[in-house]
């Protein structure tokens, strides 16, 4: 692996994930490939453009072009192929699932077509523990049956039986890791970890879905980055890795760890109506990826402070996101009938 084209590279895992391997492997170049939709932001990669302009190359480009994908692949010898593009907030594919099966599902579909079509030496995609669905006991294993809940998960389980069956139908040298919930820099502040630093900061409401006692395994981003580089030097062709920290923490717990970080009172905290189908709780075994000898650096807790913190210091880079048009739709659309309600 020398020449990676990593699609949806402009967005908040794949810009972080960009970073560390131009740091991490000097002998790389990287492509990113990006449609630059709403959370896809140039801004995100505006130091590695300066600081590794001789190394980095960024085409604007939407997944499900065929024309394009192959004409990029072709023209600039990718031999490795690293999939973070996709619709991801499932909230959002509550309200439009069809843009999640286009791009998740169909897009998937063009880039395993490329990826045989000019031999890459690699396709890696990279997945969700949502597709397990719900785990009210003991932990996802790699090998469980998929039982998404939602849109979203739906079609990143599509996804990833799409790159299974390239692997069993023509031998494509693929892999997968299904991450648990990231967070850290550079993540669009729909997600609810920067969504409760940055009202919090602004001393606004957060709003809790249902009673907060969801559980969820919140791991650094710089973590993931580590477990997918990880997978892609030491994992075996057509196996499956899930990625996190191995525990859980409640929502309200996060949402508890983000108003201490911040100094802010409790009495921010607001409960609204619960969204259709919330998961109870995602817990994944991670031992597998562990056996390549990887380990994460942060606990739940620590990721979210060091999150909430880098929104804290860089108020520069989410406000003018927060203050757009098209944030204050989407949180009108979201949040305003339940904290009315509330």
């Amino acid at each position: 692996m020398r020449r990676l084209m990593v699609t949806g590279g402009a967005g908040f895992i794949g810009s972080n994930f960009v970073r560390y391997m131009l740091q991490a492997h000097p002998d790389y170049h990287i492509l990113v490939y990006d449609k630059l939709t709403y959370a896809g932001r140039l801004e995100n990669l505006q130091d590695v453009a300066e600081i590794f302009s001789d190394r980095y190359t960024f085409v604007r480009g939407d997944i499900c072009d065929v024309a394009l994908v192959d004409s990029t692949v072709e023209a600039q010898d990718i031999d490795t192929i690293v999939n973070f593009a996709a619709e991801t907030h499932v909230d959002r594919s509550l309200m439009e699932p069809g843009s999640f099966i286009q791009t998740d599902v169909y897009g998937t579909y063009v880039l395993l077509e490329s990826a045989r079509k000019f031999g890459v030496e690699r396709y890696h995609q990279v997945s969700t523990d949502e597709v397990y669905g719900q785990v009210l006991d003991g932990r996802s294993t790699e090998a469980d049956h998929l039982e998404p809940r939602s849109p979203y998960s739906a079609s990143k389980a599509a996804g990833d039986l799409m790159v299974l069956a390239y692997q069993e139908s023509w031998g494509l040298p693929v892999t997968i890791s299904r991450g648990s919930n990231n967070v850290g820099p550079y993540q669009y502040p729909e997600k609810v970890v920067p969504l409760f630093a940055t009202n919090a900061i602004d001393e606004e409401p957060l709003p809790v879905y249902g009673d907060g006692q969801q559980m969820r395994d919140y791991q650094y981003v710089l973590d993931h980055c580590t477990g997918i580089d990880t997978v892609l030097h030491k994992g075996v062709l057509g196996e499956i890795y899930n990625v996190g920290t191995g525990a859980e923490i409640t929502n309200m717990m996060m949402t508890e760890v983000v108003l201490e970080t911040l100094n802010r009172p409790r009495a921010l905290i607001l409960h609204v109506a619960d969204r259709p189908g919330h998961d109870r709780r995602y817990a994944l075994d991670v031992s597998k990826l562990r056996t390549l000898g990887w380990e994460n650096q942060y606990s739940c807790v620590q990721a979210v402070e060091k999150t909430v913190r880098w929104y804290a210091d860089n108020e520069s880079w989410w406000r003018p996101i927060k203050s757009g048009d098209t944030y204050k739709s989407y949180y009108a659309q979201q949040y305003g009938k339940r904290l009315e309600d509330a």
